[in-house]
């Protein structure tokens, strides 16, 4: 089968096409002929040994969307044929990807394929920081980084469609902006700052939610930008920043709390969970109340300009890889 991989770290140039061998699925796991594969942050933090892969060379991807090819020993619930979307523990940028049978899901009615590869990382992700983790209550104000990415986007729907109260929205660029006042946010702010904007926007108040991917000076920006009984949830360190430590004080001084989520994490932890917030947040996409826009789409082949695309941060919504149909 074609993949796509890389043989040592470094930028898009390492990411190369080759034929390998087509992978036949363990117990309990399921392979997909791959329609599509989504191109998400983490995989050009692997790529760039942000992230350390098991070993060398790595076929990189976190999410796919296909037909069953092949089904395990123990795998129940599917048929082969049957249209699927899948969460991988990497291996998607490929003809063929495995998957554990606990993390592919059979699809919503009325969602094709090219959409389905936007549904396993991002939308249960978007609904466990808002609702699982942040536990948002109806009339909280949140203030999400990345507001113009992939999960961005799709938080500032599910906030309002959830009883958000204002929905604010940190991104990079004017452009960016726009695109996710278009999303679902009721005010974006561009740039350093965010922290004094917020709190001027919620009168000195503060918001109830922070949602961050970014790392860093941002974390403790956003605690600064939290009401009292504030909630920060960071899911990512997309600024490659040394980790950041918060001090005993800045939680029992001011009431607030810091949690992290991980949805690779959460797959192997707790696996009927992560279905019970996928099911949930599948629902919303069935029944249109969440849009999950592609922005770009690249074949398979052109791996590494999706990456250098994505690498510029001047991308919006979702990234996609076309690998058949």
């Amino acid at each position: 089968m074609r993949a796509i991989q890389f043989q040592e770290y470094g930028g898009p140039e390492v990411l190369k096409a080759v034929d390998t061998g087509t992978p036949e699925p363990g117990p309990g796991q399921i392979t997909v002929d791959v329609a599509y594969t989504g191109v998400n942050f983490a995989d050009l933090k692997a790529r760039g040994e942000g992230y350390r892969v098991p070993s060398l060379p790595y076929v990189p991807g976190l999410e796919v969307s296909g037909h069953v090819r092949a089904i395990g020993a123990g795998a129940e619930g599917f048929e082969v044929g049957q249209e699927v979307a899948a969460l991988t523990e990497g291996g998607a940028y490929a003809e063929v990807a495995v998957a554990d049978a606990t993390t592919v899901f059979a699809l919503p009615g009325g969602v094709d394929l090219r959409t389905a590869a936007t549904l396993p990382t991002v939308l249960p992700t978007a609904h466990a920081l808002l609702h699982e983790v942040g536990r948002l209550r109806a009339g909280e104000s949140v203030l999400v980084q990345g507001a113009a990415g992939g999960i961005g986007t799709v938080v500032g729907q599910l906030a309002k469609a959830g009883g958000a109260g204002a929905v604010y929205g940190v991104v990079s660029s004017e452009a960016k902006a726009k695109y996710a006042l278009e999303h679902g946010y009721d005010e974006v702010f561009v740039g350093d700052g965010f922290a004094a904007e917020a709190r001027a926007a919620t009168g000195g108040r503060g918001v109830d939610l922070v949602l961050d991917p970014v790392g860093g000076d941002t974390l403790r920006d956003g605690l600064t930008a939290l009401a009292v009984f504030g909630r920060l949830v960071s899911f990512g360190n997309a600024s490659s920043a040394e980790p950041w430590r918060v001090g005993q004080p800045e939680l029992y001084g001011t009431a607030l709390g810091v949690f992290g989520f991980s949805i690779l994490s959460l797959a192997k932890s707790a696996p009927q969970a992560l279905r019970d917030i996928a099911a949930r947040a599948f629902a919303k996409v069935a029944d249109g109340t969440v849009e999950l826009p592609v922005t770009a789409e690249f074949a398979l082949a052109d791996a590494s300009e999706a990456h250098r695309l994505m690498g510029a941060r001047t991308s919006t919504g979702k990234l996609l890889l076309r690998v058949a149909g």
